[in-house]
């Protein structure tokens, strides 16, 4: 497959998984769980998944420093988001971890002296700035602590897709496997204390949020990351954020601010006309990342 050919299917199935991730709010809205329950629900679910698509893919589950590395990466990000949401607000948390482009510039440069260009940390800035701009209206100075768990899962975000973006297929798959197991052995330890309510509405949600939402979603994100680069994944992660109003206003009628759609225009403007010039440069410069 031509290089371009590969990139802009891995860039279609970040995209999707992007998709799948944004349904997590009003997925999760509907289960009258305690978080760390619905966290260990659907990451089993999740590691169900992937166990069965590693074996009717024929790939091989790997423990090397690439996966287990991930592994806790992951681990770490679904905790601390989950911690995050707790200790602040919503807004926060999402704005927050999601400048995790701006640390995939910084590691990348840091340890492994990759250069970037002055459009990449052009699309950086301003994929933060509409993002921010999309949660205005809702951002506060205070909740400290949840305000630097909220750093800190952008941080292991940014690991993860460096680490990932590294790694086989193989080890990307298992990595995220391994983080699932340890996230519903965590999650489902709070069971006894807070036994949850079967109700319809919260088994087929948790159903929807474990298989799709971060079960083939992230086989997508294993799959993107082998044509698609660990900044471009992330930028079109972004999306992610945006999306969540969309099911919002589907669900319950609620209406996007007017800060809500200019950010998300500054976010759809930047990643898109990012990927554009990228391909264009590439083409340009005869194999150039």
């Amino acid at each position: 497959m031509a290089l371009s050919a590969m990139r802009r299917k891995s860039e279609g199935m970040m995209v999707a998984a992007a998709l799948l991730w944004s349904t997590g709010g009003v997925l999760i809205k509907l289960i009258p769980w305690n978080a760390m329950v619905i966290g260990g629900a659907r990451s089993l679910l999740a590691a169900g998944v992937l166990l069965i698509y590693i074996r009717l893919s024929g790939a091989k589950i790997r423990f090397n420093r690439y996966s287990v590395s991930s592994g806790i990466c992951m681990a770490g990000l679904l905790f601390s988001f989950v911690v995050a949401n707790k200790l602040t607000t919503a807004a926060n948390a999402i704005v927050i971890q999601y400048t995790s482009p701006a640390f995939i510039l910084i590691f990348s440069a840091l340890f492994f002296r990759q250069k970037f260009r002055r459009a990449d940390v052009a699309a950086v800035v301003f994929t933060i700035f509409g993002i921010s701009l999309f949660f205005f209206d809702r951002l506060t100075p205070g909740h400290l602590l949840g305000n630097c768990v909220a750093v800190l899962s952008g941080i292991l975000c940014a690991l993860d897709y460096i680490i990932c973006g590294r790694a086989d297929t193989d080890s990307r798959l298992s990595g995220i496997l391994f983080s699932h197991v340890a996230a519903a052995a965590a999650g489902l330890a709070f069971v006894p204390a807070f036994p949850p309510v079967m109700t319809p509405a919260a088994v087929w949600s948790v159903l929807a949020l474990g298989i799709f939402q971060i079960g083939v979603s992230y086989i997508f994100y294993a799959l993107a990351l082998r044509g698609c680069p660990p900044l471009a994944c992330s930028l079109i992660g972004a999306v992610e954020p945006l999306l969540n109003p969309v099911w919002v206003f589907l669900y319950n009628g609620e209406s996007p601010g007017k800060f809500a759609l200019l950010g998300g225009a500054v976010v759809l403007v930047s990643v898109t006309g990012w990927c554009v010039w990228r391909d264009r440069f590439v083409a340009a410069h005869s194999g150039a990342a």
